[in-house]
């Protein structure tokens, strides 16, 4: 049996169950695959981002493959373009998970199979270091992950690049190359083309053992995100300034992040954060005032709380 025949094995989704097509090797494969452990319970789903001369062509390999298997596609056109400050990557991405969530309601699925694979972690994984990311980047892409009421898959995780498109091969199975991904401007191409090659010359192995790191951190994370949430039962959301300076230092980093990712969608840097406890420390008299810009909006203080509003 194939890595990729073991992976979708292993995999236990609700069904009826999507498959993100995008028509290239990896959601092409996992497509296949899917389709023939659960016939007749599998859809495909297309984004059309329209960035791209050959956005066209990625729809028509789709369709070509979806008939030939029997599975039913449906495809969304979106438009992706980027707005003033935001990165085109992250548009995308916004773009990509609203069209995926709105046709997998219209069609009564609440399970969605994304194609990412051990080479993909790999490189979430060294972005995340490069940046010097926390627990949260360095657990990379977890296998399951809800969002919107979803549930969004990953059975490909174990999985390297060139085993799936070996396994394509013996099929039979023709997909589709996406330009962009040679194009060296993106700092994932050039981990994927240049970096990768190199450390597995001195690392063979280096895709599992990276997968065990991205685990005990997820693993961390966890514990963290479950101890941020007694903190907040006790601070109270939003929270209380008296009640925060109780807790350590560390403690109080860690539940004001969660408190503003889960109820604000709101990511600060550390430095923000650090300016923030800072002026947190300074609360000794109800005269001090905190007002600080993190992401998308301002975090201040009204009376005894710390609020968060968006900008108008």
């Amino acid at each position: 049996m194939s890595a990729i025949e073991q992976a979708i094995a292993a995999f236990s989704p609700g069904l009826p169950l999507a498959v993100a097509l995008s028509g290239g090797a990896d959601s092409s494969a996992l497509l296949l695959a899917c389709a023939r452990r659960w016939p007749g319970q599998v859809h495909a789903l297309h984004v059309h981002h329209g960035l791209q001369t050959a956005a066209d062509a990625f729809e028509r390999q789709c369709e070509n493959l979806c008939a030939g298997l029997g599975v039913p596609l449906h495809a969304r056109r979106v438009d992706a373009r980027h707005a003033r400050g935001e990165s085109p990557e992250a548009a995308a991405r916004r773009a990509r998970y609203a069209a995926l969530a709105a046709l997998a309601r219209e069609n009564g699925i609440e399970d969605i199979a994304l194609a990412h694979q051990a080479d993909d972690q790999a490189e979430t994984l060294l972005i995340a270091l490069s940046r010097g990311a926390g627990l949260a980047g360095l657990a990379g892409m977890p296998t399951l992950a809800l969002r919107d009421g979803l549930r969004y898959h990953r059975p490909l995780l174990t999985v390297s690049g060139s085993e799936i498109r070996t396994w394509l091969r013996t099929q039979g199975v023709e997909w589709s190359e996406d330009p962009s991904n040679g194009d060296p401007r993106f700092v994932r191409n050039r981990i994927r083309i240049q970096l990768l090659p190199i450390i597995e010359t001195v690392f063979p192995h280096f895709r599992s053992t990276f997968a065990r790191s991205v685990a005990h951190a997820a693993q961390a994370q966890q514990l963290l995100e479950e101890l941020a949430t007694q903190d907040l039962q006790s601070t109270g959301q939003p929270p209380r300034i008296a009640v925060l300076q109780l807790l350590a230092r560390a403690r109080q980093v860690n539940a004001l992040r969660y408190w503003l990712a889960t109820q604000h969608d709101c990511r600060p840097s550390a430095a923000q954060l650090e300016e923030l406890l800072n002026q947190i420390a300074c609360c000794t008299t109800r005269g001090h005032r905190v007002r600080i810009r993190l992401g998308g909006g301002f975090i201040e203080r009204q009376g005894a709380l710390l609020q968060w509003s968006a900008d108008n």
